[in-house]
């Protein structure tokens, strides 16, 4: 039986490089295709994908050749056209083109909807600047709406936790890609809203491709996050990304970790600041008290408030004054008026009963207790009272005798 040959990984991967690079096709080819997932490296290499109905196929394009042959700025959504060799990247196995070069051929199918998307949503005022919101300072309050598992979550969960620890977050877990994802970024955006559970919302997810990316251009979301009442910051993507939820959106941060710096003041700026203002406040509280005092030093000492106390001082002693002649006019006239109830109660004294009967008058009543003001009122036989000053006496009348009147007169 014939021995079959057992190679490592990376001498797999050497052969079937070997295999590539011995293809003349593949050493000189043109491919044309939609770029995807488009990243220009700090290095200054280009890394994307190029991709049309069924497949796909990674591309690099090294700093040496975009600067010497790249004439437009590549963008996801583009047609190009690469010319370049097809070879195996033996590191980690996977088949790639070498890009020298690079046409454009305008914008491809997903590029072309998601202008058509955003000129439509633009011209029914979803984009207008003057209906964007604040960003609060400093919210009570920070909502997120992105994958509970993915990245973003952690990257934002780090940048607030460093920057304010005691910030309250709230998150509403969704999916951020695939079918159904946009209904549940702009669902839980709209049951942020009714809850009132956050200040700020940041709404978002990491970076990815454009059809990774495609839920945040749905209409779904853009309406959304324009009828929050809640201020909303999307983070969609790296900071090449533009989505339409971008445009929608009260403000837009290149990355879900920008988006937490935004949404988050540092606390220890904010107390440095608070600091800062207590300090200035003081001292401008010192100062205007030092200048009142001295103005009011001032104008103790001026002739004009000299002479204010002097006048004072007149009308202090002449309230002194009449409070003395009130004092005197009040005692007179209650001694006049005291005279007047003296008198008055003489004259009552005199015209008493009492008194009448004490100076030899006397008071009959008949038999009922009635008085008896005339002779003509009795009869005899009549049995009388007489009252005295002292006391009272029982009579009965013995002979009635009436005076006649003559001329006008009556005689007794």
């Amino acid at each position: 039986m014939e021995e079959v040959l057992t190679l490592s990984v990376s001498q797999l991967n050497e052969y079937v490089g070997v295999l590539l690079s011995a293809d003349p096709t593949l050493r000189e080819l043109r491919v044309r295709g939609e770029i995807s997932g488009f990243k220009r490296h700090s290095s200054g290499h280009l890394y994307f994908s190029l991709k049309d109905e069924g497949a796909l196929v990674r591309c690099v394009m090294f700093r040496q050749y975009a600067q010497q042959n790249l004439r437009f700025r590549p963008e996801d959504g583009q047609q190009v056209i690469v010319s370049g060799s097809a070879a195996l990247y033996a590191r980690d196995g996977s088949f790639q083109l070498y890009v020298r070069d690079m046409e454009s051929m305008g914008a491809g199918a997903l590029y072309q909807r998601f202008l058509a998307l955003k000129t439509q949503l633009e011209a029914e005022g979803l984009f207008d600047t003057a209906h964007k919101k604040q960003i609060p300072c400093l919210p009570k309050c920070v909502g997120i709406v992105t994958s509970g598992t993915g990245a973003a979550l952690q990257d934002i969960l780090q940048i607030v936790g460093r920057r304010f620890p005691k910030m309250n977050l709230c998150l509403c877990p969704v999916r951020v890609q695939g079918d159904g994802a946009a209904e549940e970024i702009a669902a839980g955006i709209r049951q942020m809203n009714r809850a009132g559970a956050a200040d700020v919302l940041i709404v978002g997810r990491g970076g990815g491709s454009v059809e990774d990316l495609w839920a945040f251009n749905e209409p779904e979301v853009a309406r959304a996050i324009y009828e929050s009442e809640i201020p909303v910051i999307s983070a969609v993507g790296h900071e090449t990304d533009v989505t339409i939820a971008d445009f929608a959106a009260d403000l837009r941060a290149p990355t879900p970790s920008a988006a937490a710096e935004l949404a988050v003041p540092e606390e220890a700026a904010i107390r440095t600041a608070l600091l800062d203002h207590a300090a200035r406040l003081s001292k401008v509280l010192q100062n205007d008290l030092a200048r009142r005092r001295d103005k009011l030093r001032l104008l103790h000492r001026s002739p004009g408030f000299l002479s204010a106390g002097m006048r004072l001082a007149g009308e202090r002693q002449r309230i002194d004054e009449a409070h003395e002649r009130m004092l005197r006019a009040c005692a007179e006239g209650l001694r006049a008026r005291r005279n007047v109830l003296t008198r008055m109660q003489a004259q009552l004294a005199a015209l008493s009963p009492g008194a009448v009967l004490a100076r030899g008058f006397a008071l009959v009543r008949d038999a009922e207790g009635g008085v008896i003001t005339a002779a003509a009122r009795v009869s005899p036989q009549d049995k009388i009272s007489i009252c005295f000053a002292d006391g009272s006496a029982a009579a009965q009348i013995l002979s009635v005798t009436i005076k006649e009147r003559e001329h006008g007169r009556t005689e007794f």
